[in-house]
């Protein structure tokens, strides 16, 4: 489908002739007789480029200029004029033109001018979608296969618009999947629009989800874009959305369902083309059953349900994950004298629950980064509950946990506790894994840190 060009010309000959020309050439045409409804229009929706005529009664096409630039709607703008002179081309084009042609021009030359705007626009794209890959790099860093899954899921899922709810507890990463699922898509150079719906008070919800129109209560002083509008071609990212009150569900479950969205005090309905992408640290469906959210919109949001597991539920991860923030920690604060972690403080983040997950382990990495004197983070720089942290043992019944007494020290209980799995499996490393609990490369690293071999 071609992009959508917005004309505005007063003489509708002239208006009737252009809509001929680019709808032949593949534009979607729109064409309006003055400067204050391509404004309505460019209000509620969004367009790729617009042609607009210089002098027109009332506004005139500087005016228009001038308007779109404080309103921030951003558009690309060609302007056109009978009477122009090289100071008035010059003028639009400081007031925020892209072009400018004179009348009376040729098909083939405004043609010309729109293919050159087309690629002006596809580069302005591209340049946002790298500021946007520089500013928001995709930081999933693991080794799990749990988090490959993810990964795996998320790049067969990315091209399409389907709906996806991505389930964790805090500080998992719920953001970052959203984001890699707006980068790996056709939409990555279009915007990015993250909400915490937990955020914003419950009185002002639907103006700033659905904008509003001027007049629509007493502060409404202009027309004003909703959230969803803004993520217009792009991505919009609900997150905590289990904190929507039920009024605000009824009307995202509307817009999801029709894809438009009606502006506070506006009788007309607008077409968005938005993905939708919706986080939780809550179990929505748990919620939905027991009547505190809309069973109809769990449905609809969970088209495709993601979990991020806990990260002590993928401790394999953490010495990765813990490498990779020291190094980003030490880059940015530029303090070039940490360069690792010392087997003793790694031991102690291994073992600890991280309740905080992701985002608690990138905050001790920093802290311990900028309390380190030496060249590797030790155990005492590490926060007090990480270092007196006292790891559980097993479910009891395992065969791992037979003889011996919880209160050992733990690193004696953990070496036997490896040493028992392998006796118990005849020194099957996989199956002593699983006995353990842990995945086959934790169980790996745990053989080489206490330098237990086969014969073990």
């Amino acid at each position: 489908m071609g992009l959508r060009v917005l004309v505005i010309d007063d003489e509708p000959g002239f208006l009737q002739m252009l809509h001929v020309v680019l709808s032949r050439a593949g534009y979607q045409t729109t064409t309006v007789t003055s400067a204050a409804e391509a404004l309505g229009l460019l209000d509620r929706s969004a367009w790729d480029l617009c042609l607009c005529d210089l002098k027109m009664p009332g506004m005139d096409g500087m005016g228009f200029l001038a308007e779109l630039k404080r309103r921030g709607i951003q558009t690309t703008v060609i302007v056109m004029s009978a009477y122009g002179s090289n100071d008035t081309a010059i003028e639009a084009l400081k007031a925020g033109a892209y072009d400018y042609i004179s009348k009376p021009f040729q098909p083939d030359e405004i043609l010309l001018t729109l293919r050159k705007a087309e690629e002006r626009e596809q580069l302005r794209r591209e340049n946002l979608e790298l500021k946007s890959r520089v500013a928001h790099p995709s930081p999933l860093v693991f080794k799990s296969d749990a988090m490959q899954r993810i990964v795996q899921t998320v790049n067969r899922i990315a091209s399409y618009r389907t709906t996806v709810l991505v389930q964790g507890e805090s500080g998992t990463g719920k953001e970052v999947v959203a984001r890699l699922i707006h980068q790996a898509s056709p939409r990555a150079g279009q915007p990015f629009v993250a909400v915490n719906c937990g955020a914003i008070p419950e009185g002002l919800m639907e103006s700033e989800f659905f904008g509003h129109v001027k007049g629509a209560f007493t502060d409404a002083h202009g027309h004003k874009r909703g959230l969803i509008e803004s993520a217009q071609g792009g991505t919009l990212f609900l997150d905590e959305v289990g904190e929507l009150p039920v009024p605000l569900q009824v009307k995202l479950l509307r817009f999801l369902q029709e894809g438009e969205v009606r502006r506070v005090g506006d009788t007309r309905s607008t077409r968005v083309d938005v993905r939708v992408v919706a986080a939780t640290a809550r179990d929505l469906e748990a919620e939905a059953q027991a009547g505190r959210f809309r069973e109809d919109l769990y449905y609809r949001l969970a088209v495709v349900p993601i979990r991020i597991p806990p990260l002590r539920e993928r401790p394999e991860d953490i010495p990765i994950l813990a490498d990779h923030f020291l190094k980003r920690t030490r880059d940015r604060l530029g303090v070039g004298r940490v360069q690792g972690i010392r087997a003793e403080a790694m031991r102690l983040l291994m073992a600890y629950p991280w309740p905080g997950n992701v985002r608690e382990l990138e905050n001790v990495v920093e802290r311990s980064v900028v309390l380190s004197e030496g060249a590797e983070i030790g155990p005492e720089v590490l926060p007090d509950a990480i270092r007196d942290h006292t790891e559980p043992g097993p479910p009891g019944g395992a065969v791992v946990l037979q003889g011996l007494s919880i209160r050992r020290n733990r690193r004696t209980i953990e070496r036997s506790l490896i040493q028992r799995a392998l006796e118990a499996t005849g020194g099957n490393r996989t199956q002593a894994a699983r006995l353990l609990e842990i995945s086959h490369r934790a169980l790996l690293y745990k053989l080489k840190e206490y330098g237990l071999g086969a014969e073990d």
